[in-house]
């Protein structure tokens, strides 16, 4: 336990979450511009909880020695990895519905109005596929699937990073 404590003050493993978030996002351009794969309203809410990852990375990568950045870094990590498995949930529950017309996808994003990320970013941010279509599979599994995969291990990772700073009673 003492190693998985020490993560949290450590740089490298602070940039080794970003960028192994980073390279999902890189991948996912890839998909859509290289291989033509339209990203949908899920998959935007997905881009966003990962550029959440990536950036609770680069916080934690420039900053972990302070305390303040560190929990700015842990919540961000937290909300990220936890709602992207919420979102990759629920559009793997689209995907596999015999009766689609239980499930809509909207069309534009539903960011706050102060941060229409769809507008200001739309090459990262705009959502022009259907969630219910299955265009890509690997090993039999959707992309919503395998980032159902990507984020119970970014969310295990984060429970028991910050589950081990908590036990010990360190500085989170």
């Amino acid at each position: 336990m003492g190693y998985i404590n020490q993560l949290a003050i450590n740089s490298k493993a602070w940039l080794i979450l970003m960028a192994s978030a980073l390279s999902l996002e890189l991948v996912a351009l890839y998909f859509q511009y290289i291989m033509s794969l339209a990203p949908c309203i899920m998959c935007v809410y997905q881009r966003l909880a990962i550029v959440s990852i990536i950036l609770a990375g680069l916080i934690g990568y420039a900053f972990n020695q302070y305390m303040i950045a560190r929990l700015l870094a842990f919540a961000l990590w937290g909300i990220g990895s936890v709602w992207g498995l919420v979102i990759a949930l629920e559009h793997v529950d689209m995907q596999g519905a015999t009766l689609s017309f239980f499930y809509s996808c909207d069309v534009i994003p539903n960011f706050p109005q102060w941060a229409p990320l769809h507008q200001w970013i739309p090459f990262l941010f705009e959502a022009t596929g259907d969630c219910g279509d299955i265009n890509w599979q690997f090993l039999g599994y959707s992309m919503p699937q395998w980032m159902t995969v990507v984020y119970a291990v970014y969310s295990a990772l984060f429970i028991i990073v910050l589950g081990s700073r908590i036990i010990n009673l360190k500085k989170v």
